[in-house]
C-alpha cells in the first residue's frame, strides 16, 4: 500500500477544521486576540500597554499603537541579547533575519516557540493537508521533499540561539522524523554560500526519488537548471519522474511560470503557492484554479488592516479582519506569539472574497512608484510584463524599476531593466505592450500618461545574463530569504545595477 494513503488518515481531521473558514472567520480571529492578549499581558509590553485591562478589539486598538520595526527594534535587541518577558513570555532563542529597513541593513524578526508551532509549521502542516484534498491521488510521501532553506548563525553567541533565514531556523527545528523525507543532508541545506550549495544540492538529489519541492522560485530554479546540467537531461521529469508538486512563496510566481512550465512538462505536476514571511504563515492556495489564497485564521496571528489610499496619513483607518471590503487595497498589520504587536508587515494585499477571505498579494507597501502620482504597484507591474511576455512570446527572469524624475524639458519616465530567460523578438514592441497593459489596468499612469505632457513612455534597458544574481552577490545576499526590490522611488538599487551592466 502506498505510504502517503497511510499518512493522510493524520491530515483528515484538519481538513474538516478547516471548514470553520467558511463562515466562522471572525469568532476565530476574536478568539486568536483573545488568546494572545492573556498570553501577553504579564510581559513588558503587555503591561506598559494595559493589556491586562484590554477586554475586546475596540480596547486592543486603542491601548496598543501600530508598530514598524524601528518601534520595536530596542525591544527586539534586547531579547536577542537573553532578556526575559519583554514583547513575548519567556525567553526568544530565534530571530529571522529579514531584508532591512532604511535606518539597518537587516530586520531581527522574534521567532519564539509559540510561532514555531502555531504559526510556521502549524502553515507547512495545513499546505500538505490542502495538497493532499486536492490530490487524493497523490503519493507525495511515497518519495523525498527537496525543501530549499538559508542559512544561520549565532545570536550575540548566546547558547543555542540563531539568527538567520526564517527556513533554515525552521530546518534546524524540524522533527527529526522529517528528516527521514527530506533532502539534501541538513549540513549542505544550511550552506551559507548559495553557489557552492547549488552544486551540492544538484549532486545530492540527482538519483533520489524527489516527489515535491518548496522554496522560492528563483532560488529553486537556479538548482534545478544546474540539476539539468549535470544530468545532462532535457526536462526534469527524466531526472524525477515521480514529482507531482512546487510548493512556491516569497515573491511572485509569475514571471517565472513559463520557465517551469518548459522545464517540467508532465501533465501530473502541480504549483500551489503559499504566503508564508520572516513574519508568520498567513495564507494558502486551496482551489488550483484559482490563484487568490484563503487566509488561515486560526494560527497566533491577528489580523487588521489599513486602506492604501489613508497609508501614510497622520490617522489612517485600520479596521479588523471583518470590517475589510473586497476589491481594495490594504497595507496588512498583525499581531503573532513572536511578540509582534499591530506590526505593519509592509505587504499589501486585496481581498477577493469574504466567504471565505480569500486574496492576493499586491505589493509592498515600499515597494512602488509614485514619483508623479501614478501609484504604480507590483500587481500592476506582475500583470503588465505577463501580458508583453503573452503577445511576444518573451519570458522575464528578473527585473526592477524606478522613475527618471523631470528634466529641464519637465519630461520623465519610468526606467525597467529586465533580465529575459528569452528575449522578444523586438524591444521596443515589448515596451509598447507594457506601457499600454500599465495604462489600462492603472488609471493614475493611464491620467499621466495621457499625450505624454507629465509621464513620457516607459524604456526598458535589457539586463545582461546574471545581472541580478551578480548584484545581490556583491551584497553579499545571494539565496536565501534575498529578493530584488522590484519597484522603487529611489534610484539608488538601479544605478547600481545599470554600472554593473555596463561592465
Amino acid at each position: 500500500m502506498s505510504l502517503t494513503r497511510i499518512v493522510s488518515s493524520v491530515f483528515k481531521p484538519r481538513q474538516k477544521e478547516l471548514e470553520k473558514h467558511l463562515n466562522g472567520a471572525e469568532e476565530l480571529q476574536q478568539q486568536v486576540l483573545h488568546s494572545l492578549i492573556g498570553k501577553g499581558k504579564h510581559t513588558e509590553y503587555g503591561i506598559k500597554h494595559l493589556l491586562n485591562n484590554t477586554k475586546n478589539y475596540e480596547q486592543f486598538a486603542q491601548n496598543v499603537p501600530v508598530n514598524t520595526y524601528e518601534e520595536l527594534k530596542g525591544d527586539i535587541d534586547r531579547m536577542r541579547h537573553g532578556e526575559k518577558n519583554v514583547l513575548w513570555p519567556g525567553t526568544v532563542k530565534w530571530y529571522a533575519k529579514s531584508s532591512g529597513t532604511t535606518n539597518d541593513k537587516s530586520k531581527f524578526i522574534p521567532v519564539s516557540e509559540d510561532g514555531l508551532k502555531n504559526i510556521h509549521y502549524k502553515g507547512g502542516f495545513d499546505t500538505v493537508a490542502l495538497y493532499l484534498r486536492n490530490n487524493p491521488k497523490s503519493k507525495i510521501f511515497d518519495g523525498r521533499a527537496l525543501i530549499l532553506g538559508g542559512s544561520h548563525s549565532p545570536n550575540y553567541n548566546l547558547p543555542n540561539s540563531l539568527v538567520g533565514d526564517l527556513s533554515a531556523i525552521l530546518i534546524e527545528n524540524i522533527n527529526p522524523l522529517a528528516n527521514l523525507v527530506r533532502v539534501p543532508k541538513k549540513a549542505t541545506a544550511l550552506l551559507s554560500d548559495f553557489e557552492i550549495k547549488r552544486d551540492r544540492i544538484a549532486h545530492e538529489c540527482l538519483n533520489k526519488n524527489v516527489t515535491n519541492i518548496s522554496g522560492v522560485p528563483s532560488w529553486m530554479l537556479s538548482v534545478l537548471v544546474r540539476m539539468m546540467e549535470i544530468s545532462g537531461k532535457k526536462h526534469l521529469e527524466e531526472v524525477w519522474p515521480n514529482l507531482e508538486v512546487f510548493f512556491h512563496g516569497g515573491i511572485a510566481f509569475t514571471p517565472y511560470r513559463k520557465q517551469y512550465e518548459q522545464l517540467i512538462t508532465s501533465s501530473n505536476m502541480h504549483y500551489m503557492e503559499t504566503y508564508n514571511a520572516s513574519e508568520g504563515f498567513f495564507g494558502l492556495q486551496s482551489d488550483p484554479d484559482d490563484k487568490s489564497m484563503l487566509l488561515m485564521l486560526d494560527y497566533d496571528v491577528f489580523y487588521e488592516f489599513i486602506p492604501m489610499d489613508e497609508f501614510g496619513t497622520d490617522n489612517p483607518t485600520v479596521v479588523p479582519l471583518w470590517g475589510v471590503e473586497v476589491g481594495k487595497n490594504y497595507a496588512m498589520l498583525i499581531t503573532t506569539s513572536c511578540g509582534l504587536w499591530r506590526y505593519m508587515i509592509g505587504d499589501t494585499v486585496q481581498f477577493t472574497s469574504k466567504n471565505p477571505y480569500k486574496f492576493v498579494i499586491t505589493g509592498r507597501t515600499k515597494y512602488f512608484i509614485n514619483a508623479f502620482g501614478e501609484e504604480l504597484i507590483m500587481d500592476n507591474a506582475e500583470k503588465g510584463l505577463a501580458y508583453a511576455c503573452e503577445k511576444t512570446g518573451a519570458q522575464v527572469s528578473e527585473y526592477t524599476a524606478a522613475p527618471v524624475y523631470m528634466d529641464s524639458n519637465a519630461k520623465c519616465r519610468h526606467q525597467w531593466l529586465i533580465e529575459f530567460s528569452k528575449e522578444p523578438a523586438s524591444l521596443q514592441e515589448f515596451s509598447d505592450l507594457l506601457d499600454q497593459k500599465l495604462q489600462e489596468i492603472n488609471s493614475d499612469y493611464e491620467a499621466k500618461r495621457s499625450h505624454d505632457v507629465t509621464l513620457q513612455h516607459l524604456e526598458v534597458i535589457k539586463a545582461r545574463p546574471e545581472l541580478f544574481n551578480e548584484w545581490l552577490k556583491n551584497k553579499g545576499k545571494l539565496g536565501g530569504q534575498h529578493k530584488i526590490p522590484r519597484l522603487s522611488n529611489s534610484r539608488k538599487n538601479i544605478e547600481e545595477m545599470l554600472e554593473l551592466n555596463s561592465k
